[in-house]
């Protein structure tokens, strides 16, 4: 026995050796962890459990029955973080560059299908060369049968990928799959293909980073949900970023301890609000100051910044928050603003998470390129979004709610369950100087003095129409609340719709105009 333990000692210190000295040192030298390095760093200590560690290729074409790859060029297992479990894959770089062969992909689908099993979330650090070409379609039909189990595994248990190197080709569309995609910026890039691909096919001139990298896809196409300046605020992100979510989707979120009290009146809130409802202000200042701690974990910071998504707690359970950005744009809704809030109010609706969405929209930017781009299509996602979610649903009209984008942001009609509006919210089809000038238009031009009789007519629809009260007199609002109460009444909103219950017709699924 002791000569075959020596063996075991010996043939698992190969294993846990990677790509070896050299190969380890160059990751290093990038600033990039190894594959075991990143796991230890994002679980809490100890508790890793490797499997498949002895699982090698079977290829043999191109030279590939004279190549070893220690572990197969990924590192899976499970383990906790904070003391909750989750399952994770960390590919390799040291491994033959951490490309994607059969067996490779074959530890990869294992812990999917483990994950779904005993239902915990599932991380997948991306750091890949991409498909093993020796391989050939025994590769591709690995990066297939992983898609497949992102679809199914979808809205069953949270799926969070890591970028923290290459990941281009067919690899990248596991984490477009996913529900969390986080980026490390400068050594992180995803693309389907590769500059030199790009070069020889439209002669356009791009780097890796400017072509794929975390910045572009946290600005620009909206595929990175978060992005970090180092693997270890990364990983501590994510540490993070797990303590809001439920372990799958017939759980509930864990409820974390807070000192807030729940019964905290904040007068100054309505400070934020400028008396001119064309001056912008920042919502975050909003939400820092009503929800517990002023803690408030953004998702897609930098995409669509019209519109704010993220997590928080109240009196220690985690929230969604859908708000409009009136220091961007006005807050008004457009084609990537939809997507973004679409996008994350299904998965708060996925994972019992409760809604909560602050509203100040003047509405659906206008312009050509905006029809032309399908803001029509895109804008019903929210619509679509908000209907289809069975989870509390509470709204906080802040200011204004005109036209489609009042219906758009969780009004009643889209099933909202409490609907609260501040005194300063303005709740009309339009705002008062377009009103004015359609309403009163042939009143404006007889008058004697056309300038001072539009400015009567804009105060007295103001005071008809553009307020809260008449939304409130058809029980569209709850109550109208003085914004220091804010915190008071969500808190008891949410406490009195933590047993609701709310079913939709029986059907395969509906089919969201994507």
């Amino acid at each position: 026995m002791e000569q075959k333990l020596k063996l075991l000692a010996e043939r698992k210190a190969k294993i846990t050796a990677g790509g070896g000295p050299k190969r380890v040192a160059a990751q290093h030298d990038k600033g990039k962890m190894t594959a075991r390095e990143r796991i230890e760093a994002l679980l809490d200590p100890g508790s890793f459990a490797e499997i498949d560690a002895f699982v090698e290729h079977r290829a043999v074409d191109l030279g590939m029955d004279k190549v070893e790859a220690p572990g197969e060029g990924v590192v899976i297992g499970y383990g906790t973080v904070n003391s909750r479990l989750v399952y994770l894959f960390a590919q390799d770089f040291t491994v033959i560059g951490g490309s994607l062969g059969e067996m490779h992909a074959a530890k990869i689908c294992k812990v999917m299908d483990m994950a779904v099993k005993v239902g915990c979330p599932c991380i997948g650090i991306n750091d890949s060369g991409g498909a093993r070409i020796q391989e050939g379609v025994d590769a591709l039909a690995g990066y297939g049968d992983i898609f497949y189990r992102n679809t199914l595994a979808s809205g069953v248990v949270p799926q969070i990928s890591v970028i923290m190197g290459p990941c281009a080709g067919g690899a990248v569309y596991s984490p477009a799959l996913t529900d969390f995609t986080v980026m490390v910026e400068k050594t992180g890039n995803m693309f389907i293909t590769g500059p030199q691909v790009i070069k020889a096919v439209t002669g356009e001139d791009v780097t890796a980073e400017g072509l794929g990298g975390a910045l572009v896809h946290s600005e620009l196409s909206g595929c990175a949900s978060l992005m970090f300046a180092s693997e270890q605020e990364t990983l501590e992100g994510i540490r993070k970023l797990l303590s809001y979510l439920p372990q799958n989707n017939v759980e509930d979120p864990p409820v974390a301890k807070t000192s807030d009290d729940p019964a905290r009146a904040d007068s100054g809130l309505a400070d934020i609000i400028p008396d001119s409802p064309n001056k912008p202000y920042e919502i975050r200042d909003v939400i820092k100051r009503v929800f517990d701690d002023g803690d408030f974990f953004e998702i897609q910071p930098l995409y669509a910044k019209n519109i704010v998504i993220g997590f928080a707690r109240l009196t220690g359970r985690t929230v969604g928050i859908v708000a409009n950005q009136p220091r961007n744009m006005a807050g008004v809704l457009d084609i990537n603003a939809s997507d973004k809030a679409s996008r994350f109010i299904r998965f708060c609706d996925a994972f019992n998470i409760p809604l909560v969405t602050l509203a100040d929209t003047a509405g659906y930017l206008p312009g050509v390129g905006q029809e032309h781009g399908g803001v029509i299509r895109h804008g019903a996602k929210l619509l679509y979004a908000y209907s289809e979610a069975t989870v509390p649903k509470m709204t906080v009209i802040i200011r204004k709610a005109y036209g489609g984008a009042y219906i758009a942001m969780c009004s009643r009609h889209l099933g909202a369950d409490q609907v609260f509006a501040w005194p300063s919210a303005e709740i009309a089809v339009m705002g008062p100087d377009g009103a004015a000038n359609i309403i009163f238009k042939k009143e404006i031009e007889e008058a004697s003095d056309p300038v001072a009789t539009r400015k009567e007519k804009i105060d007295e629809y103001k005071v008809n129409f553009a307020n809260p009260y008449k939304a409130a007199l058809r029980g569209y609002v709850d109550d109208v609340i003085d914004p220091a109460d804010t915190r008071k009444r969500l808190i008891s909103a949410l406490t009195m719709l933590l047993g609701k219950r709310e079913t939709r017709p029986a059907k395969k699924h509906g089919n969201i105009p994507v």
